[in-house]
């Protein structure tokens, strides 16, 4: 993504402010940001510098492999960009929550899947030599189809909830944009008047 910039530290991508964040899951940063302080970053090993100005991404989280954002909060948010850096906080919540729910669900129904296959052909979960034990990639395939059919509705519905919440917030950036354009020809025009 264009967005995310060439710096790097520890594992944390700074992002340009007015960049979009449609792939987002949430870093808590509610109250701290509310005060017009740095987010605590709790859980995730990193916090950005006191002196940026834009928003960090971090690194993948374990459950849900998203790469949870730290939103920037200028000291002067308008109510609009309040508006619209909660709903991205909230798109980030939501996709994390489904994502790290969905990747717990699927881990156990693959172990469960593969235990009951290899007790069927009387094997044990670890060979001879410690390795664990795997299946083809025919028998792993059933898993899979089973895995994706039981939860058809479940993504469904997950991808309903994240069109949904995308447009708002497009609609959301597409008003700050509005606003910060109106903003600055209203001081260019004013600047050309003096």
């Amino acid at each position: 993504m264009a967005a995310a910039r060439g710096l790097r530290a520890g594992g944390c991508y700074r992002r340009h402010p007015l960049a979009s964040a449609s792939s987002s899951a949430s870093c808590g940063s509610g109250r701290a940001a509310e005060r017009g302080e740095r987010p605590d970053s709790v859980g995730l090993g990193f916090r950005p510098p006191a002196h940026s100005h834009s928003d960090w991404i971090g690194p993948p989280d374990k459950l849900s492999n998203l790469r949870p954002v730290i939103f920037y909060v200028p000291p002067e948010e308008s109510a609009l960009e309040r508006r619209l850096r909660e709903a991205r906080q909230e798109a980030q919540a939501s996709n994390q929550r489904f994502w790290a729910r969905h990747n717990r669900a699927f881990r156990q129904e693959k172990e469960e899947f593969i235990y009951s296959r290899l007790k069927a052909k009387g094997l044990e979960m670890r060979d001879e030599s410690g390795q664990k034990a795997t299946l083809n990639a025919e028998e792993m395939a059933d898993f899979y189809k089973d895995f994706l059919s039981k939860n058809f509705k479940k993504h469904l519905q997950y991808n309903r909830d994240w069109y949904k919440q995308n447009f708002r917030i497009t609609f959301l950036m597409g008003q700050v944009a509005l606003v910060r354009a109106l903003r600055w020809l209203r001081r260019r025009k004013k600047n050309v008047e003096q």
